[in-house]
């Protein structure tokens, strides 16, 4: 990224936005009229004044070189982060031709260089000061243990309680969940927040959605009790599990786990980015597929309900960096270690398989973690077709086809897939589970430009 001809495409920026206003307003200043004074160095800094409201411009500059990842500033009273003059900055910076454009190469002004060198020196301080804190860290192991001790009896405690209401639910009968309606529910869920249990509460809270939800509802209600019932006996039986299952369960109830597995260095493409929210939080998932080691990792940020999660990787660029997986089976999820050199362009691409394969991957992920919504998938050479009012990913030639999962064919995504597909084969990667597939980048096979799904 320290090169002034390498830069990222429109969809790469447009992943960092934190919303769909943002790219909305990104992209409305991704013009060359609304800005003065814009310029790039060689050491990837982009700068420059955007008109607003107000009488004097808004200042922008972005650090797009930091092996940290793109850092950004701006004059402008916008909460929101990165904020829309930043994207805008970014997508003029992306579609720009270098000298004779209207970003050109050149020296940052003071205000733009200030600020640079006061993030990096204060990015290297941070990263003395967590050596250090981790070095100190390990004082206390007993008082930590007990901690652990004193935890572990109220989620046994909050785990057999839920047993109970669970019973109770079925000797009476599924009728009476829609009766009872939702604070039923989200009584049980606090009790479950009070034992330290917020995966147990989090899985009552969607008990309580599903009464009354349609058709078929019971069916899906003794389905979901079920896995929590399966969950519940899995805590209260933890000690005779294999050890990996046994920290898939830990981490499913909610407790805290730290990413203990060997770091693994490996030039990381970053396939996937979006964000999902509640009322309480927002969470962004990243996922990444490593050159080398043929490993998808899924990095997961967490932001406050309203505030888009720190960590921004832009899809389709690779990373030199390192990988630590978290506990637990299957040890898909993952934490970002050192980055070693700033985003970059690749041809990378993973292979992919077959429909049928990937339905037989989510099942084989069953048996490690029974709790698994999905499993990442690149689907090689399949046509998006109509299947009645719906779609599915179909095979080229082979006969086998995945239906889209019910939020997928809602999303403009799908229709970003069939323009980029117009009919031929196109790989895809994307998240498979029982609901279908789910759409979040794809490419022609002839391994081209990715185009982000989500």
């Amino acid at each position: 990224m320290t090169q002034q001809g390498v830069r990222w495409t429109a969809d790469q920026v447009l992943a960092l936005a934190p919303d769909d206003a943002s790219r909305k307003a990104g992209s409305s200043l991704g013009a060359a009229g609304r800005w003065s004074g814009a310029g790039s160095s060689g050491e990837g800094t982009v700068w420059g004044l955007c008109r607003g409201s107000g009488s004097r411009p808004y200042r922008t500059v972005v650090d797009v070189a930091d092996a940290a990842g793109p850092a950004y500033e701006c004059s402008c009273p916008s909460r929101k982060f990165p904020c829309k003059h930043a994207l805008g900055l970014l997508l003029l910076w992306a579609s720009d031709d270098g000298a004779a454009g209207a970003v050109p190469p050149g020296r940052a002004p003071d205000w733009a260089e200030r600020w640079t060198a006061g993030r990096r020196k204060g990015a290297e301080g941070k990263r003395a000061a967590g050596t250090a804190g981790s070095a100190s860290g390990s004082a206390g192991p007993e008082a930590a243990r007990r901690r652990a001790e004193r935890r572990a009896e109220r989620v046994t405690a909050g785990a057999t309680e839920l047993e109970q209401r669970l019973a109770d639910l079925l000797r009476g009968g599924l009728a009476t969940a829609e009766q009872a309606g939702y604070g039923l529910w989200e009584e049980t869920a606090a009790r479950m927040v009070d034992a330290q249990a917020p995966g147990l509460a989090a899985r009552v809270r969607e008990l309580g959605a599903v009464p009354s939800s349609g058709p078929g509802w019971p069916v899906r209600l003794l389905e979901e009790c079920a896995l929590l019932h399966l969950l519940d006996q899995g805590w209260l039986g933890r000690e005779r599990l294999p050890e990996g299952l046994a920290a898939t369960v830990r981490s499913r109830v909610g407790l805290p786990a730290s990413a203990d597995g060997p770091a693994v260095r490996d030039r990381w493409l970053v396939l996937a980015q979006y964000d999902t929210a509640d009322a309480k939080l927002t969470t962004r998932r990243i996922w990444l597929y490593g050159a080398g080691s043929g490993r998808t990792a899924l990095l997961l940020s967490y932001g406050a309900a309203g505030r888009a999660p720190e960590l921004a990787l832009p899809v389709g660029l690779v990373l030199d960096a390192e990988v630590s997986a978290y506990p637990g089976a299957g040890r898909l999820r993952a934490a970002l270690g050192e980055r070693f050199a700033p985003p970059a362009p690749t041809r990378i691409r993973p292979p992919g398989v077959t429909t049928a394969r990937a339905a037989a991957r989510y099942g084989e992920a069953l048996r490690d973690d029974p709790w698994l919504e999905s499993v990442p998938v690149t689907l090689g050479e399949v046509v998006p077709v109509p299947d009645g009012e719906s779609w599915q990913l179909a095979d080229d030639g082979r006969g086998s086809a995945l239906p889209l999962a019910p939020a997928a064919r809602t999303r403009p995504g799908l229709w970003r897939l069939v323009a980029v597909s117009g009919g031929a084969p196109v790989t895809v990667f994307g998240e498979c589970g029982h609901r279908g597939f789910t759409p979040l980048a794809a490419w022609p096979r002839d391994g081209g430009e990715m185009v982000t799904l989500c």
